[in-house]
């Protein structure tokens, strides 16, 4: 089944000529305090943002007790699964959540890692999926979401194209985004691919975007530059938070900025100029800035100009500069003040 190069997510366009989707991330940045993820949801929409993300773990079913830390941050839980444990929402607060999301004019997504927390966001109502990149991999996982019917956001930072194929090949014909993805926190510019967005477009046929690590709105203005059909972005509330994915992540003041950038961007995109028409546009302009032939000293009737007789000065009124080769070796019919611009009934 072909794949849309456009689709709706809860009634939202993505891709074609759609306004660039903006996802504010809030993964793990509440750790654990459902009053700390209320306030992101409003910190999100109050900076113009799409959507809110989350992500939604459920530690027995994704995880064994002996999972590493990425990063050894907390001083708290002695491993990852009890890290899970202790950050974990109950399905009557994930459901909070998302209503807070819709109240405040958000779309609500959170990343599954395991299908009991596909069927909990389900039970919650979502419009849609977001696949991290440690799942693509993850087939029965990619089935589930497929067999849900709801588009897919599919980040791609750990999977090459083999591995890539495979995951879209699952879907099964469902409305899906590739998002290029670099997992390092922060991403180094060197790292964060923005020539991949074409690729993945020319090979998917379907909506691209950046899911950014790089802690600054740098990367996703230039990916909504390239084409881009979504920008996501980590948010924290300080950079003197807690966690891991802190200095990965913008502010809500960068995300207003990001928000701006995006819109200011898509019009730009979206308005192609004729360059010709434009400077057609511009002839009252021209008028005032541009340049004419005019005397560069006193004239008596009968001079023959040269070039030291002649420069080029504003108002744009006169002959244009482009005629100043042709006035030399012409005689003057009358007497010329310096600074006059010059006609041409002013020459023989």
């Amino acid at each position: 089944m072909p794949v849309p190069e456009i689709f709706l997510l809860d009634g939202r366009p993505v891709g074609g000529s759609a306004r660039p989707l903006v996802v504010g991330e809030v993964a793990q940045a509440h750790d654990g305090s459902l009053g700390l993820a209320h306030a992101f949801v409003d910190a999100v929409a109050d900076a113009g943002a799409d959507a809110v993300k989350f992500q939604t773990h459920i530690a027995e079913a994704e995880s064994t007790p002996g999972e590493p830390f990425r990063v050894a941050f907390s001083r708290q839980d002695e491993s990852r699964y009890a890290y899970w444990k202790r950050t974990a929402f109950t399905e009557e607060q994930w459901a909070g959540l998302a209503g807070h999301a819709r109240e405040r004019g958000l779309l609500f997504l959170s990343s599954p890692f395991s299908i009991e927390a596909v069927e909990l966001l389900e039970r919650v109502g979502v419009p849609g999926w977001k696949i991290g990149s440690g799942e693509v991999s993850n087939g029965p996982l990619l089935d589930r979401v497929a067999a849900t019917g709801l588009p897919v956001l599919l980040s791609s930072g750990m999977s090459g194209y083999d591995e890539l194929d495979a995951a879209v090949e699952r879907l099964r014909g469902s409305a899906f985004a590739v998002l290029q993805c670099t997992s390092a926190y922060p991403a180094p510019p060197e790292q964060l691919g923005l020539n991949v967005l074409a690729d993945l477009r020319a090979r998917y046929r379907a909506p691209v975007g950046l899911s950014d690590h790089s802690g600054a709105i740098f990367a996703s203005l230039a990916a909504v530059t390239l084409g881009a059909d979504v920008v996501e972005v980590h948010v924290t509330l300080s950079r003197a938070m807690f966690g891991p994915d802190v200095p990965a992540s913008v502010t809500p003041e960068e995300l207003r900025t990001l928000v701006e950038g995006v819109d200011f961007l898509h019009r730009a995109r979206a308005s192609p100029v004729d360059k010709d028409a434009a400077a057609a546009d511009a002839a009252p302009l021209r008028a005032l800035f541009a340049k004419s032939v005019v005397t560069r000293r006193d004239l008596a009737a009968g001079d023959v100009l040269t070039q030291d007789d002649l420069t080029l000065k504003k108002p744009g009124t006169g002959l244009p500069p482009e005629r100043l080769a042709t006035l030399v070796g012409r005689r003057v019919r009358h007497d010329l003040p310096a600074d006059t611009l010059i006609a041409e009934t002013d020459v023989e």
